[in-house]
């Protein structure tokens, strides 16, 4: 179903073992499966990953394969569907769920397929959206809402990791330290006013950051270097927060963020650290009675309702966090931008 006249495509690829990412405008547009759609990306968010790809740092390095076309948030359009399509019709707006699962390993057919064991992720495992064109599992696409703004629905990948998170650990009502507000650490500050917290903390070193966490929704805002677990205790009438929503993976983050959590608290991590990490395990979490949940991903497709949602109510702040909407040609301008705190994310129009 559908036709494209185009050949050939312009791409994003990693194609040396060093740092950069490289253009290239003679790439075959790809070939699809019969239970594939081919979407015409329009536009597509740079994540903290695609930084680290272009940096070539040790992660990246293990990682990823030379030669692949790189990024994994977007939205576009339908433009063409394989036979066994029945779902989407050509010209439909969609984003999509990155993880592609299998669908018939343990976790898939128990309702965990965000944990998938078969798991491959666009951009990193397979071929991703910096691209005029990619093919996708129709299973894994997802309806965009006529309400919702390409700015917005190019970044539904970070903003369903900080639902994920918010929604796995049960703000309503209750105090909220969230350690780190970088992208997704701020996305979960809205998200978590948004869903009803009481009072919300924020830690990070970043005093930009810090400020515009207050101005969507933290009540109040720390440097993670002060000394700020007293004030949380005292602001909590000595017992600290009710939930931690870990977002640094920085390590002394973490601990700090256990240290100021109350006594039968909900621990939500969704950080990663570069290296193992101590922590006092029997102080902070057996004898606290905590409850600890690691966030993988977005659990397919709860999160995705959920996120909808939030986003019709017109209750969440994402304007100061989508602080850059730029060429495709200018996505090294915009890591960079990144690179030195002048942007905090930053969306490429994909689409002429």
């Amino acid at each position: 179903m559908g036709t494209v006249t185009a050949t050939t495509m312009r791409t994003i690829k990693k194609l040396h073992s060093e740092p950069g990412l490289w253009m290239q405008d003679d790439v075959a547009v790809p070939t699809y499966g019969p239970n594939d759609v081919l979407i015409e990306i329009t536009h597509a968010g740079i994540c903290g990953t695609d930084r680290h790809i272009y940096e070539w740092d040790p992660w990246s390095q293990n990682r990823i394969p030379i030669g692949i076309t790189t990024g994994h948030e977007f939205v576009g359009s339908i433009v063409a569907a394989g036979d066994e399509c029945t779902k989407f019709q050509i010209g439909d707006r969609v984003s999509g769920e990155g993880h592609i699962y299998c669908g018939n390993c343990r976790p898939c057919r128990t309702g965990n397929a965000h944990i998938c064991t078969e798991c491959e992720i666009i951009g990193i495992d397979r071929d991703g959206c910096f691209a005029r064109y990619m093919a996708f599992p129709e299973k894994n696409v997802w309806p965009v809402h006529a309400d919702i703004p390409d700015k917005v629905a190019a970044v539904f990948d970070p903003l369903g990791n900080a639902v994920h998170t918010v929604m796995t650990a049960g703000v309503s009502g209750k105090n909220v330290l969230i350690t780190g507000v970088g992208i997704i650490g701020l996305m979960a500050v809205t998200v978590a006013r948004a869903a009803g917290a009481s009072k919300i903390f924020v830690t990070d070193v970043d005093p930009h950051r810090l400020e515009v966490a207050k101005e969507i929704g933290a009540d109040h805002a720390f440097h993670a270097t002060d000394d700020w677990i007293p004030e949380v205790q005292n602001l909590t009438a000595g017992l600290g927060a009710d939930v931690l929503l870990e977002m640094s993976g920085n390590a002394h983050g973490i601990r700090q963020g256990f240290a100021a959590m109350a006594g039968g608290g909900t621990a939500a991590l969704l950080g990663i650290p570069g290296k193992p990490i101590e922590i006092d395990l029997s102080q902070e979490i057996i004898f606290k009675g905590a409850t600890v949940h690691g966030i993988n991903g977005r659990r397919i497709f709860e999160t995705w309702y959920q996120m909808e949602a939030f986003l019709l109510s017109g209750r969440l702040q994402l304007n100061p966090i989508i602080t850059h909407v730029l060429p495709m040609d200018q996505f090294e301008q915009g890591i960079e931008m990144m690179q030195k705190g002048e942007a905090i994310k930053v969306v490429l129009q994909i689409g002429e």
